[in-house]
């Protein structure tokens, strides 16, 4: 049993200390200060969005569309540039609109009806015609050079990208560990009607957690745009299932009301570790998809297992009393 829980409750630091062990025995330069760095600043956009989308999926729900959002908010903020909109203009104007975005989620989902998986798809697909829209199904090049250090600078050794994930979390952590809003959020996925009943506005933490995400996607976004320093169509294509996969990865319930933020970066960076590792193994891309899809599965699995133990472990408990 003492083994059970030991291997239960650090699970993910030992998968994250195997694969960067295997991907090292099979790679020597995988483990090299440059690579690791590189690592933490290709995770950087997911990490981002992971944040937003732990709120989402704690209340219950699902964000499809956090990869659209993320190519709408880089393409606007391109487009207004090459327009002549000043960079801090623009890049406001793309934060804003990623909140828009997150607001009509939570509309379809509050006021409709409509259930998360069906009105964030639907976004998804929508939000990315507008992508090929405003890109003309070309790239949008940024010529401010300013432009790169959002994506591409370091402050020390430490790559601004990561700053800004880190703030993030950061951020997330002290919102849903201490203050009231963080309750509710755990509150409407763990028991809605309930929480509901004990006055808690339940319409409104779903806007806000939806809009919520919608900002830290536009804010990847941004990340990606000055990270290249263009834009296509595809930017942000199928993002959605790493993030998603990081974040119950990370041990968030995909049923909502369980996880912890503080573990979601951990998920973050096994999936960065595992992409980097592949690509340093000269593994075709085909199977590439093929793992991700694989650990999606793997994480869901793991994260209902474990949830029918607490249940379980709960029941007995009551009975026992």
């Amino acid at each position: 049993m003492k083994l059970t829980n030991f291997l239960s409750k650090y699970a993910l630091f030992i998968i994250l200390a195997g694969l960067l062990a295997f991907f090292a025995l099979n790679s020597p330069f995988f483990l090299t200060a440059t690579n690791l760095i590189t690592i933490t600043r290709q995770v950087a956009v997911i990490g981002i969005c992971a944040v937003g989308m732990t709120f989402v999926i704690l209340t219950g729900g699902i964000d499809l569309s956090t990869s659209s959002i993320l190519g709408v908010s880089a393409a606007l903020a391109a487009w207004l540039m090459a327009s002549g909109v000043h960079p801090v203009l623009a890049t406001l104007a793309s934060l804003v609109a990623g909140v828009v975005f997150g607001l009509v989620n939570g509309f379809f989902i509050n006021q409709i009806g409509l259930p998360p998986l069906i009105t964030t798809l639907g976004t998804m697909t929508a939000l990315r015609g507008v992508v090929m829209l405003i890109t003309e199904g070309r790239s949008v090049a940024v010529r401010i050079s300013e432009y790169r250090f959002i994506g591409q600078g370091n402050i020390g050794p430490i790559p601004f990208p990561v700053i800004i994930m880190v703030v993030m979390f950061a951020l997330g952590y002290v919102i849903l560990e201490m203050t009231k809003f963080g309750r509710y959020v755990y509150g409407v996925g763990d028991n809605q009607e309930a929480t509901r009943l004990s006055g808690v506005n339940v319409k409104k933490v779903k806007y806000a957690v939806y809009a919520l995400s919608g900002l830290l996607s536009a804010l990847a976004g941004i990340v990606a745009l000055s990270r290249l320093m263009s834009v296509q169509a595809i930017t942000g294509q199928g993002l959605e299932l790493e993030i998603i996969t990081a974040v119950v990865l990370g041990g968030v319930a995909i049923t909502g009301g369980e996880g912890k933020i503080s573990l979601v970066i951990v998920g973050v960076l096994i999936m960065g570790v595992l992409e980097n590792g592949m690509i340093h193994m000269n593994i075709d891309p085909f199977y590439q998809w093929v793992v991700r899809g694989g650990v999606l599965l793997l994480a869901v699995s793991y994260s209902k297992f474990m949830q029918s133990r607490r249940n379980k472990a709960l029941t007995q408990g009551t009975v026992a009393k």
